[in-house]
């Protein structure tokens, strides 16, 4: 049989229809129309919707039938039960039994998100759903491209979405996207969460700020952590060891953390973060403080400071310009490495000033070739009176 997606029909004709499909592929549903009316139907509906999950519908069926179910959801009067059958349909679809019905759900939940009227608070939650089943099936770059694009398309609502709904999205993101190995936009999302809580409530933001601490010390693409200790719920953890730790990677060299190890080694192990993964971020790390304040480096000083075997440090150099956090060459011959620019570990008052100087310097550099220039154009042509 067929099933009617976003036909002409009248939607008591089209509810008939759904109801007959789902007791034809399996579904325990009652063929007899509900006394108490359409939204009670649709929630029969929906209660055993995911029956054709299990049956050998195609995948162009299931979709009908689930854009059947979106195309009535829509033409429903807003209010309380409507919110409900949405929510009840979104739970249905976020337990999408594989990648191929996820795709399948994932477009049905993109139509019933665009469908609804931009100010309907419910649309949250199927945005929600949206994320639960992208990253499922690992297309979660189809719903999430940053923060900002995301709180304009939810920010619609009236009212908005309360700030705990935002914390809960955000967590879910957070998990998402690590799974799907989007460390940077993970780590971007949790400091989004933790930007969240105040002074007042930075206590209850415990847990994330962990997560967040851990995430970043974990993740090898991420070096530059400074900002994290000026959040709040990271303030909070002064005097435990999770924050020591962090700021040890923030500031501290190579020796500082070894030392740390040494009277931690149990706590390293029990949040997850691997002892040899920490020494080389350190390693990159202390090196890129070395040369903040030596342009020329011999390699015997990084033996030293590194704590590395000596064939080991050429090796360790060309990983290092690989990060794009230091540039310099090496002369293997005189076996020294000689340093044209790096990144800063932190940046404070003294960067600030730095950075002010330069710009300083390159406007009093433009003014004075500005007055060259202006010179040379005025001045007379030989030969001319």
């Amino acid at each position: 049989m067929s099933v009617y997606t976003f036909l002409e029909i009248d939607v008591n004709a089209q509810v008939e229809e759904l109801r007959a499909y789902l007791k034809e592929v399996g579904a325990e549903i009652s063929m007899e129309r509900s006394p108490k009316g359409l939204e009670d139907d649709l929630h029969k509906i929906i209660g055993v919707c995911d029956t054709c999950f299990s049956s050998e519908a195609t995948e162009a069926e299931v979709e009908a039938l689930l854009n059947s179910i979106v195309s009535v959801l829509i033409v429903v009067p807003v209010g309380e039960k409507t919110e409900s059958l949405i929510l009840a349909f979104c739970e249905k679809l976020a337990k999408a039994p594989s990648n191929r019905l996820g795709s399948v759900c994932l477009r049905v939940l993109n139509l019933l998100f665009h469908a609804l009227p931009e100010n309907l608070g419910v649309r949250y939650h199927v945005y929600y759903t949206m994320v639960q089943v992208s990253g499922h099936i690992g297309q979660i770059q189809a719903v999430y491209q940053s923060a900002e694009k995301m709180r304009v398309t939810l920010n619609t609502a009236q009212p908005p979405p309360s700030t705990e709904q935002m914390q809960q999205l955000l967590r879910l993101l957070h998990q998402t996207l690590l799974a799907n190995k989007l460390s940077e936009d993970a780590s971007k999302v949790m400091i989004e969460l933790l930007g969240t809580y105040t002074t007042e409530n930075a206590s209850q933001a415990r847990e994330d700020a962990h997560r967040c601490i851990i995430a970043s010390l974990a993740d090898p693409s991420t070096y530059i952590m400074d900002h994290l200790l000026t959040l709040k719920p990271v303030k909070f953890l002064e005097g435990e060891l999770i924050h020591d730790l962090l700021t040890i990677f923030v500031s501290e060299k190579l020796p500082g953390y070894i030392h740390f190890y040494n009277n931690h080694k149990e706590f390293i192990s029990s949040i997850g973060l691997d002892h040899d993964a920490n020494v080389r971020k350190m390693r990159l790390l202390t090196f890129i403080q070395m040369a903040e304040t030596q342009s020329e480096m011999s390699f015997e000083l990084i033996m030293q400071e590194l704590q590395l075997p000596a064939e080991e440090v050429e090796g360790f150099v060309i990983e290092a310009l690989k990060t794009k956090l230091i540039s310099a060459r090496m002369d293997q011959c005189q076996k020294k490495v000689y340093v044209s620019s790096r990144v800063h570990r932190t940046f404070g008052r003294n960067q600030w000033q730095a950075l002010y100087d330069t710009l300083t310097g390159w406007k009093t550099h433009l003014n004075l070739v500005k007055d060259s220039m202006q010179a040379i154009v005025s001045a007379p042509i030989a030969g001319n009176k």
